[in-house]
């Protein structure tokens, strides 16, 4: 590297975006997250590794700035990589060491990185920039930019877009637009084009009406609905809450997926209407849930009920095409064990269980002709190979197979058109999920009647050090202490239908307990009696836990 970009890293550095926080920060599957008063120098360095990053792939990259569903005083970043992936994981511990050395080390890592991967310093490679509405985001988006432009690559800013339009961008701009224009016009026109191709004319059917509550966590998400309700009109009636102008104070407060899917409670603002149909993202916009009121019971829809609804209706209009194509879904452990009994066993669709993680959850799904992921936190999508397209265009585009084969063809061409394959977009899944009730002309209640969730029960134990705890099978499985997993089947044994396993926190000293069994009672005291066992095996602190 030129001794005149080191002099501009170093001065952008010292006199504009010193380190400030002695305590070392990971990049983690969010990538970087904290008060976002402490990472003006971190986001100024993600700018420096991303034009490394882009030099290396030769490739358009990307840096979202947004805390997802966290408080609005916090902030984060992430790269996206160009196919509009998540950061490739052995670049995980490079943007970890850029985070944490001292500004007088920064030109030795970034020559400890070029020399790594040969890494080309003359291309003025692209750095799609995009950030959330949180009052902190603008500052942090310069900070980004002088980190971009000091290593003399080329920032491109979308200004406030979701997360999952952040990631389509990258993969439209590296894809040659074959995924779609790097536009947000672009992408209403992908997602909405594709819609009403599936909707046609007629907006009801059966007991499905096209009505919506809408709550868009005071996020980018109440934001950018808008452009849909408007491109839309009558075909989906969309009724917006939770829609508060940037620098209100109300992000993610006590609404949106994340506050619903925990507190198992309506958001503020949302009215409470019997049998309606109602559905919460997040912050940034890539997590969904839907959930209905009925009797003054709260019922939750959440990621394990949209990957059971979609797998099924792909494998019906799949079954059609008479083409053999693999589907495949894709859960993590704490996914319900009544939908992971109802897909293997009722479906009759593959089953696989990966670490927690969408990074984990995505890389898996790969696997398959079509992967369907989720997380119960209402995070995830479908991914098509290039086998199942081409088999689709090349089934719906001959004139020489029976009509209902091709109709159901260019049925699955638009749903990929209607899916953001990137990553999880609640705004792409929630029209994904409209579309399917639509096609089935069920209400949410049919949709719940699908199958019966076993009761379910979440602890945290707070240990000494999370670090003697570790997992294997895809965290089912304790491996130490050693003495822990034979006196979880023991008492897992007890129970009708139990199921319990544990994890430690990837940030702080807790370890999690995930417990279910056929009776509330019955998981609430699975879930009590394995986190004393790890309160007592595994360095707990405080008093053991109780119901």
């Amino acid at each position: 590297m030129a001794n005149s970009s080191y002099r501009t890293v170093y001065a952008f550095a010292r006199e504009m975006h010193p380190k400030t926080v002695k305590e070392d920060i990971l990049y983690g599957t969010a990538g970087f997250r904290a008060k976002a008063s402490t990472l003006g120098y971190v986001m100024y360095r993600m700018g420096l590794l991303a034009v490394l990053r882009a030099r290396y792939k030769r490739a358009a990259i990307g840096v979202m700035i947004t805390a997802s569903h966290n408080p609005e005083p916090d902030n984060g970043v992430k790269l996206v990589d160009p196919m509009g992936e998540m950061l490739e994981q052995s670049w995980e511990k490079w943007a970890t060491k850029f985070a944490n050395v001292g500004d007088d080390q920064l030109e030795e890592t970034i020559n400890e990185i070029i020399k790594e991967y040969d890494i080309p310093m003359t291309d003025r490679v692209e750095i799609v920039v995009g950030k959330d509405t949180r009052p902190s985001s603008p500052s942090l988006s310069k900070s980004v930019m002088d980190g971009v432009l000091a290593l003399s690559g080329k920032p491109v800013d979308y200004g406030i877009v979701t997360t999952p339009q952040l990631h389509y961008f990258v993969a439209c701009k590296n894809t040659k637009r074959v995924y779609g224009e790097p536009t947000e016009e672009g992408y209403y026109a992908k997602l909405t084009g594709a819609f009403k191709k599936l909707r046609g004319e007629t907006y009801t059917n059966g007991k499905y009406r096209n009505r919506l509550l809408y709550d868009g966590a005071n996020g980018v998400g109440a934001k950018k609905i808008k452009y849909f309700q408007e491109l839309l009109g009558n075909r989906l009636k969309i009724e917006m809450f939770n829609d508060a102008i940037i620098g209100s104070g109300k992000l993610n407060h006590l609404c949106g997926a994340d506050h619903v899917k925990s507190q198992q409670k309506f958001p503020t603002g949302v009215p409470v209407e019997s049998g309606v149909r109602c559905c919460s993202v997040d912050g940034d916009a890539d997590r969904l849930i839907y959930y209905y009121m009925e009797e003054n019971n709260f019922h939750l829809m959440d990621g394990d009920r949209m990957a059971t609804l979609i797998a099924s209706y792909l494998k019906e209009v799949l079954e059609k095409t008479g083409i053999e194509l693999d589907l495949g879904l894709v859960q993590t452990a704490y996914a319900n064990g009544a939908s992971t009994d109802y897909i293997a066993k009722k479906l009759r669709v593959p089953v696989a269980c990966v670490s927690t993680g969408v990074k984990h959850l995505h890389h898996k799904a790969l696997d398959y002709d079509i992967g369907v992921y989720f997380e119960a936190n209402g995070h995830g999508t479908v991914v098509f190979s290039k086998n199942a397209k081409d088999k689709l265009k090349e089934t719906a585009n001959d004139s020489s197979v029976a009509g209902e084969r091709r109709t159901a063809a260019e049925t699955l061409l638009n749903l990929i058109d209607l899916i953001n394959e990137t990553v999880g977009d609640a705004i792409s899944d929630m029209l994904l999920i409209e579309t399917i009730l639509h096609a089935k002309g069920w209400d949410i209640q049919e949709w719940e009647r699908a199958y019966t969730d076993l009761p379910n029960r979440l602890m945290k134990v707070t240990v000494e050090d999370r670090t003697v705890i570790t997992t294997t099978d895809a965290e089912r499985r304790c491996v130490t202490p050693e003495s822990l997993q034979p006196e979880i089947d023991a008492l897992v044994a007890k129970y009708k239908r139990g199921r319990s396993f544990v994890r430690a926190s990837g940030t702080e000293d807790i370890v999690r307990v995930y417990a279910e069994a056929s009776t509330r009672e019955e998981a609430d005291q699975l879930a009590v009696e394995v986190a004393k066992k790890v309160h007592e095996l595994a360095g707990g602190t405080g008093n053991p836990p109780e119901i």
